[in-house]
């Protein structure tokens, strides 16, 4: 399946009025392995991951895909966004056809109330929007993740669906390109 809006990636850097969000690099590699390691994040994702399996595990420069951004602050990574493509297997789309740009993001749990989440995806969901216009990006988090929900609120994404998931009920929204966020 072609990933319209993730053709041009990396893209250039993209700067907020804080934050810079940007591709993976070599000095990022210790800020993932906190980031999937933290009992904190993982929370709502299906838990933390050993840190001994993920310092064997996590590339020299972690990230590199198309997709993904680091989500830069005063030159330390807090946090990433990810734009993916949502199997078609799983519950959930708003296209026939499925396979809609997926917005994901994980923030390093210093790094939470700041407002960091809420512009970093604004400025990822402006960007897929330029490069692809009038197409629909998804969210999918559970209930129980109040953060999570009001930030989903806030990115003006409408609820679509609820549904049963990895053992939770999960909230299913979607965001229009046009209808302003933040």
């Amino acid at each position: 399946m072609t990933r319209p809006g993730l053709a041009d990636w990396l893209p250039a850097p993209i700067k907020t009025e804080r934050l810079l969000l940007r591709a993976s690099e070599a000095r990022d590699r210790t800020a993932f392995i906190e980031l999937f390691a933290s009992p904190e994040v993982g929370t709502y994702i299906g838990g933390s991951r050993p840190r001994d399996e993920l310092e064997r595990l996590v590339p020299e420069v972690p990230g590199q895909r198309p997709g993904l951004f680091v989500v830069d602050l005063d030159g330390e990574m807090v946090g990433m966004i990810t734009l993916d493509r949502r199997d078609a297997e799983r519950r959930g789309h708003v296209r026939p056809e499925a396979g809609e740009a997926e917005l994901g993001y994980m923030f390093l749990p210093k790094a939470w109330g700041h407002g960091y989440a809420a512009e970093a995806c604004a400025a990822a969901l402006g960007w897929f929007a330029d490069a692809s216009p009038g197409e629909p990006v998804v969210l999918c988090t559970q209930t129980a993740n109040d953060r999570a929900m009001r930030l989903a609120a806030k990115l003006r994404f409408t609820e679509v669906e609820r549904f049963e998931e990895y053992g939770a009920e999960q909230w299913f929204g979607v965001w229009s390109p046009g209808r302003s966020s933040v």
